[in-house]
Order: C-alpha cells, then structure tokens, then sequence
C-alpha cells in the first residue's frame, strides 16, 4: 500500500530516495522548482563507513571516482600573501568528494528509469484525506499521491505546507556565507587559498576542471539580516558592504561580483524540526535536521534517503509505523552529524584576531589536526544501517 510517493527536490535527497523508492517497487515522483538539474555548485564530500556503505550499495563509488575533485588543500595567508595555517585536501575533501552538481546528476541517472520527474514546478498546497495527499501544483494539475516527502532543503516548502513557518524550525547562526565564479586572473594552482579578518573569511580557487576558472567563497559574521532572497544585487551589496576596507586580493575578488553570473547567499543555519512526519508528509535530509554549511549534511541525506525507503518497504508502506522507525533510527545521528555546523562560522571567521591566531597555531599541529580528522568520521560513522533487501528483479539501474 501507499505506492504513490511525490518527492520535493532534485538535489541530492530527492533523487536519492527516488532511487531507493523505485528499487523497492514504490512509484516515486520528484518535482523541481529549478527548470533543470543545478549544474557545478560547490563541492561535497562523503566520508567514514556509515556514508560509503550506502554508496556501494547504490553501485556508486566507482562513478564517484571517476569525478571526484582530489579534495581541496586551503592555504590561509596574511594580507602579504605569507602562508600562516595549510589545511590538507583530507580535512575537507573527506572519502570522496565531487561537485554537488556531478553528484546530483549521477543520482538523477540512476533513479530516472523508475521515477517520473517534474521540473520548473512547486507545490502550493496540500490536502491529506485518510487515503492519500491532494496535491496542488504552482503551474501543472492537482494530482493525488499516497504519500508526501519533503527533500526541499533548510528552506523547504513542504515543512512550511505541513508543519509550519520557517521561522519556527530555521534558526540562524550569526553568519552569512556566499559563493561565485570568476575567470582565474589570481594565477591559481591547486586548493583554495583564504585571508582572514575578524568576523570575516574569504578565499579564492581554481577549478579542477577548468584551470581558467575560478571560485570565491566567503563567510561573514552578522545578526539575522533582512533581505530578499531571490535579489540578487541587493545580495551582492550585502556582501560588498561586509567585506569594504579588507587588503590582500579582496578588492579584485569584490570587482568581479558586479558580472558574477551565478550567486549563492544564504545564512549560516540550522533546522530543527521535533517531529520528522506530519500524517502523510514527512521530511528527509537538511529540510527535518540540516545545517547549511559543515554538518555533513550530504552524505546524512543519502544516508536518510536509504533508511526512509528501506522501513517503508519493511512496513509493507505503512507510513505510520516507517515513518516512526526511520526516525527513531536516524534523528540522535543526524543531529550529532549537524551540530558541525554550529562551529563552521567560528571556525573559518573566529570574531577577533587572538581566535584568528589560536585556530592558526592549533590546526599547525599534526596531532590536533589528525585528531579532528578522527572525530569527523567517528561521528558520521554512529549509526547501523540494516540491510534492506531488494528482490532480485528489482535491483539494478
């Protein structure tokens, strides 16, 4: 029972689920409100043996692989270029690390053959009955679905349908942080290279692709602004106005904002939502416990989406007792994963110079460094992950 599934979001959860939904015999559906699959993006990574269990039980690792970017080396440097902390490709690189873009491609190809995808839509409304979800669409027909599952991100648009208001389940870090792509006129190598200023972190590296490319990123510590997220030049005055007076490449870095192309802006945040399923609706990856930036919260959502599927089909699709076994299996490990994000905006913009100096001469020490490269895959690694079983006629692409 309850076959009929309807997904919101085609990034890394949605098509993830989708695939898993599909491998068990479920009928899933993904709608986007992106006309098409996000192309690039930033890079994610996988790492520890909960997160790449699920990988080669997907079939994935060795595609994967093939894409991955090698990890990103950061070198921090004064606003004379000198080199003051260099952080390895494995400390943020992880096992495998690929662009966001490459990763949710691969999981769009191999979930297609089994789901029906529904792009440059959104939901508008829902409407649950003992028997199903009536589902309104932004532009295509209502249509009805067993089951709802909200794979939206932090902003996601089924929790404010089902469960409430953003601003009941979002809270904000005290941090903003925003990426671009510029041409590479920095004479770039490989990894990243980033300058520090009180409250304030921005860094600057090459493709791996495309060496004649580049990417800034920036992180900048402030009370909840208010702002429109979908203007993009009140966004980049924003990030003009926090970075004004910075030395080292930040004027030319800030020079190239006016033409960037592709923006990203969001704060640096996290949800918690206190009960993960609302009747027939229930949520999956950053949209149930997500932070923005630093709480592994890709390879926690490709983790969730195997778990969700795999009790729905053990449940027979009774999404009353799944919904309550994929939590009660998956929230205290979720929650532990994403508390790394309370710590992303400190750690990368401590608020005065003395943090600057003691992170710098911390992170110099290869046993300090070693160790929290340890605890980051003893934390994603927390969890047990049954062994669902797919009937042979199922398995495969």
């Amino acid at each position: 029972m309850n076959r009929k599934v309807l997904i919101s979001g085609a990034s890394v959860a949605g098509p993830a689920l989708a695939y898993w939904l599909g491998r068990h015999g479920f009928e899933p559906a993904v709608v986007e409100l992106a006309p098409a699959l996000r192309q690039g993006g930033q890079a994610v990574d996988f790492r520890g043996e909960t997160h790449l269990t699920v990988l080669e039980r997907m079939g994935l690792i060795p595609e994967l692989r093939r894409m991955r970017t090698g990890g990103s080396p950061v070198r921090f440097v004064d606003e004379l270029g000198r080199t003051l902390l260099h952080l390895p490709a494995e400390f943020t690189g992880g096992d495998i690390e690929v662009l966001r873009g490459d990763l949710a491609h691969v999981l769009y190809e191999h979930s297609l053959p089994r789901t029906e995808y529904i792009f440059g839509d959104s939901i508008t409304g829902l409407t649950e009955s003992s028997s199903g979800v009536r589902v309104d669409f932004r532009h295509g027909a209502s249509r009805d679905f067993d089951l709802v599952i909200g794979a939206d991100g932090l902003h996601s648009n089924v929790r404010r349908l089902a469960f409430g208001p953003e601003e009941d389940y979002v809270s904000h870090l005290g941090y903003y942080a925003a990426t671009w792509q510029l041409t590479n006129d920095f004479g770039l190598g490989e990894g990243s290279i980033g300058h520090n200023a009180p409250g304030r972190f921005v860094s600057v590296g090459a493709d791996h692709r495309n060496p004649a490319q580049a990417g800034a990123f920036v992180v900048f510590a402030a009370s909840e602004l208010s702002y429109d997220r979908h203007d993009v030049e009140q966004q980049k005055c924003l990030i003009g106005n926090a970075f004004s007076g910075l030395g080292w490449e930040v004027p030319r870095l800030l020079g190239t904002l006016p033409q960037a192309p592709d923006l990203y802006f969001d704060s640096i945040s996290r949800a918690d939502v206190g009960t993960w399923s609302a009747g027939r609706v229930c949520l999956v990856g950053d949209a149930a416990c997500g932070a923005t930036i630093g709480g592994m919260g890709t390879g926690t959502a490709v983790v969730a989406a195997y778990v969700l599927a795999g009790e729905l089909a053990r449940a027979q699709g009774d999404h009353r007792v799944a919904f309550a076994r994929y939590e009660s299996r998956l929230r205290n490990y979720a929650r532990g994963c994403q508390a790394g994000g309370d710590r992303t905006g400190k750690f990368l913009a401590p608020a005065t110079a003395a943090g600057i100096r003691f992170r710098n001469t911390v992170l110099s020490r290869p046993l300090f460094l070693n160790g929290m490269l340890r605890l980051g895959e003893r934390v994603s690694s927390t969890v047990s992950l049954p062994d669902y079983a797919v009937e042979p006629s199922r398995v495969g692409r």
